[in-house]
């Protein structure tokens, strides 16, 4: 594995930071591998536009910010055209969207784009609130770069006490859906 700079965008109150620091903490203390995690608010943290950036890497990271992501993963629409076009220009980098949400198809986009409905299944959960979760798994699944028990544990640090159950049910729903889409692929 080389180094891997990912973005994840949406809005405030999407779980987005969380998301940046479930993969973060999975990588760098479950799956023994170097990362750093950044983020950005706009001006209100609920509503207005946030985003987290994690670089992953076998090896110590000099430089932490992410300057053109390898894997973009958006949970809104302004998201989708604020960092798109800042993606690595290859045909290895991949886009992840909430596809309820993001139409991709109004920009020229580089590599490969999948979209799950996350914010569906996170309703079918009983809690929306967990759609950043469900797109985790769908990330987990689809980039490969962390051990799925890796960030099951990353989660189960991360999220608040007695919400645990829940929120490791979204990470399935999302995992599972994105190794059905993958070996669809394959």
């Amino acid at each position: 594995m080389s180094v891997t700079e990912i973005k994840i965008g949406g809005f405030g109150g999407q779980g987005v930071i969380l998301t940046g620091v479930i993969i973060g903490k999975s990588a760098a203390i479950y799956d023994d591998k170097h990362a750093t995690m950044t983020q950005a608010f706009g001006p209100e943290a609920r509503g207005s536009a946030c985003s987290s950036q994690v670089i992953i890497s076998p090896d110590r990271i000099l430089y932490p910010y992410v300057t053109h992501p390898d894997v973009l993963v958006v949970m809104s629409h302004d998201a989708f055209k604020r960092f798109a076009p800042s993606m690595k220009q290859s045909d290895s980098s991949l886009l992840l969207y909430e596809k309820d949400l993001v139409k991709v198809d109004e920009l020229e986009i580089p590599g490969k784009h999948y979209g799950v409905p996350a914010t569906r299944f996170a309703e079918e959960l009983g809690r929306k609130v967990v759609l950043n979760i469900v797109m985790l798994g769908f990330f987990t699944a689809m980039t490969k770069l962390l051990t799925a028990d890796g960030v099951r544990s990353g989660i189960e640090a991360s999220v608040p006490p007695g919400t645990e159950k829940l929120n490791l049910a979204a990470f399935d729903k999302g995992f599972g859906y994105g190794q059905e889409l993958a070996a669809q692929q394959a």
